[in-house]
């Protein structure tokens, strides 16, 4: 694997960014978010914000709604060629001092629970196990899975 190692420019995401997420999205995920997830999440007012590298090409990006004083992680995704190499760590910088300078007491999100990667960088970002979910991903073959929820406060 090729080594990308850059420093990513951090921004906020538009509808612009959507088919670019979606992209990333199909890498990524089993049962990926789709156009209209995207696209609903930024016309309900939630934030996007995600890293580009130097020919300005999006490589990453989160997803959050507030609700209340807590922030609700709803996506996190890092393109499978920049995996491995610290970029979903940065971003997950990125998410808490976003959290900081909004001052919510809290983030919270849902993580499959066959995905032990994804549980991994959560624990080793501070969050942890609250609950499960049960049933509350799609997977295969007309199945569902339960979610991990975590939470990590300030």
């Amino acid at each position: 694997m090729e080594l990308k190692l850059i420093t990513p420019h951090y921004c906020k995401l538009g509808f612009a960014d959507v088919d670019r997420m979606l992209r990333i999205e199909e890498q990524v995920y089993t049962h990926p978010w789709s156009r209209g997830n995207f696209a609903d999440s930024l016309s309900s007012g939630y934030e996007a914000y995600g890293f580009r590298n130097v020919e300005l090409d999006l490589f990453a990006y989160f997803v959050v709604m507030p609700i209340l004083d807590e922030l609700h992680l709803l996506n996190f995704a890092v393109d499978l060629s920049y995996q491995g190499q610290g970029y979903a760590k940065l971003l997950m910088c990125k998410l808490f001092a976003y959290t900081n300078e909004q001052a919510y007491s809290s983030i919270l999100l849902e993580v499959r629970r066959s995905n032990v990667r994804a549980i991994s960088v959560y624990e080793g970002a501070g969050f942890a196990a609250i609950g499960v979910r049960k049933g509350y991903y799609p997977a295969h073959d007309n199945q569902r899975e339960d979610a991990i929820v975590m939470r990590r406060t300030r």
